[in-house]
């Protein structure tokens, strides 16, 4: 029988670093085909190697029983798996005993009208929505499959749940660049903050060139210190993203910049992927199989071991990187598979 202390003695990393953070993504499959995320023509994992959502909330519950306190679940488009809603109210008993400090998502928003009034009655307070343009047009090209309209409603319903919104956008040389005043005045007026990402090398995506994506957000944030005065806020999550709060509106800006190794040093997060798989950090290679001692033993000790094993592997840092030349670092796999 497995101790007590090793069930639930909390993660620590090689580097002290406290893993309290997991993601999690509970399906591969989205709606949409952003074109920095994915190609048109994806072809995606067979059922049986997915987890189930049994297999989830056990997964999910061990984590927080060795000190997770904050779950984002994610995707590819969270929202589309089968019964997702009986995965999020199983969590609710973890928020009601006060192990689990915060639930939530990252979503596309496609589905938000549908879900958002039973994320709330779930205990879900907050959601990030990918939204990278207002414009129908560019929307419809950018996502492939997604309708800008649709979006918009759900973030309409999730506000109206009482939800709290950030946008997320990808910050893409040539795409939105005319649209960062826009954008910005957008979120504001409807009291949402702002998180901008630069594109990551992850995944073919069939005749996407990242190189021509990339617009370094120190470009996106000097252009945005023309109209604004910008504050630096000393807000940290443990995550990528850098803060500032915009003078003239009081709303927060933030900015995941993950190729300059500005985050790495206080990471305390993990991602899992919809199959199981552990990854200790979104720009290495290196994981984890914890669906073969999960399925292996009904009891947890095996799936402790393996997730602690894991954790001792957690590097310091990522290999992403930019050159003029090209890119290095660059992961095979796509952010649909991973989680975002």
């Amino acid at each position: 029988m497995p101790s007590l202390h090793r069930m639930h003695t909390p993660l620590i990393d090689p580097f002290a670093r406290p893993i309290s953070y997991l993601r999690v993504s509970v399906t591969d499959r989205c709606d949409f085909r952003c074109a920095y995320c994915m190609a048109e023509n994806m072809t995606f994992l067979p059922k049986k190697e997915l987890l189930t959502l049994e297999e989830l909330d056990r997964m999910c519950s061990a984590f927080i029983g060795l000190g997770v306190e904050k779950l984002r679940i994610t995707g590819g488009e969270p929202l589309v798996r089968r019964d997702i809603m009986r995965f999020f109210d199983a969590m609710t008993r973890h928020l009601d005993r006060g192990a689990l400090r915060e639930l939530t998502l990252t979503t596309n928003g496609s589905q938000l009208r549908k879900y958002a009034r039973d994320l709330y009655a779930c205990g879900v307070r907050r959601v990030n929505v990918s939204l990278d343009t207002l414009d129908d047009a560019k929307f419809a090209r950018i996502t492939r499959w997604g309708r800008l309209a649709q979006v918009l409603d759900g973030i309409d319903a999730a506000q109206t749940a009482g939800l709290r919104v950030k946008i997320n956008a990808v910050a893409l040389k040539g795409f939105n660049e005319d649209e960062l005043f826009h954008l910005t005045d957008w979120c504001a007026a409807r009291a949402m903050d702002l998180t901008f990402i630069e594109v990551m090398p992850m995944g073919d995506l069939g005749g996407e060139d990242r190189q021509d994506q990339y617009w370094p957000l120190r470009d996106l944030r000097a252009r945005l210190a023309e109209r604004f005065t910008l504050v630096d806020l000393a807000e940290r999550t443990g995550g990528p993203a850098r803060y500032v709060q915009l003078a003239e509106t009081g709303q927060k800006v933030g900015f995941i910049t993950p190729l300059t190794h500005n985050f790495c040093e206080s990471c305390n997060r993990v991602r899992l992927t919809c199959t199981g798989e552990l990854y200790m950090c979104l720009g290495q290679e290196d994981m984890a199989d914890l669906r073969a001692p999960l399925r292996a033993s009904a009891e947890d000790g095996p799936l402790v071991d393996a997730i602690r094993a894991a954790i001792a592997r957690k590097p310091k840092g990522h290999d992403f990187d930019y050159t003029r030349q090209g890119i290095s670092g660059q992961m095979t796999r796509h952010m649909s598979h991973t989680g975002g």
